[in-house]
């Protein structure tokens, strides 16, 4: 089986328009290898993350990371973090642990496409391309999404195109040799 295929676009160009914001980690940067820590089997720990100028009428983040590069035609949901208020203004490192022990009040993971309800780090197949891993922090318009644990990532994708006020975007890569 050949791993070569087209690189996918990003996807957010793709949604209804959304302004922006900043967002910044001590642990990754844009089109910078991930360090093995944030790796599934590595330490498979989220990365520290932090946001600020986002729009005054902000009710709400939610957090994600997302991979388009990923060899199935809807790409890969590594991490949805939904149910965080507009005073929560950072996750630290180990935030997307099984059980969300470090999330703030309210706060919850959806499953991602390994089945946990927790930060599944970047885990392309051993010697295909860079994978592009879009951490995502969505502003949105609303207290909460009208979800529950139980919905499905894409779910929670579809709800935030219509709720999304700005975007804050940092996309690290990974890879692992063949």
């Amino acid at each position: 089986m050949s791993l070569d295929r087209p690189v996918t676009p990003d996807p957010y160009p793709l949604l209804p328009r959304a302004g922006s914001f900043h967002v910044r980690s001590d642990d990754m940067s844009d089109g910078v290898p991930l360090a093995d820590d944030f790796a599934f089997a590595g330490g498979n720990t989220s990365p520290h993350l932090t946001w600020s100028d986002f729009p005054e009428n902000t009710r709400g983040f939610v957090v994600t990371c997302f991979d388009p590069d990923a060899p199935i035609p809807s790409g890969f949901w590594h991490w949805v973090l939904v149910g965080l208020t507009p005073q929560t203004t950072a996750l630290p490192r180990g935030a997307g642990a099984e059980g969300g022990g470090a999330l703030p009040a309210g706060a919850f993971h959806i499953r991602n496409d390994f089945g946990a309800a927790a930060y599944g780090g970047a885990a392309p197949p051993p010697g295909d391309r860079l994978h592009r891993y879009f951490f995502v922090v969505h502003a949105i318009d609303v207290d909460q999404l009208d979800i529950t644990a139980t919905t499905t990532p894409a779910a929670v994708g579809f709800n935030l195109a219509f709720h999304t006020l700005a975007r804050a975007i940092v996309t690290p890569v990974y890879a692992i040799p063949g």
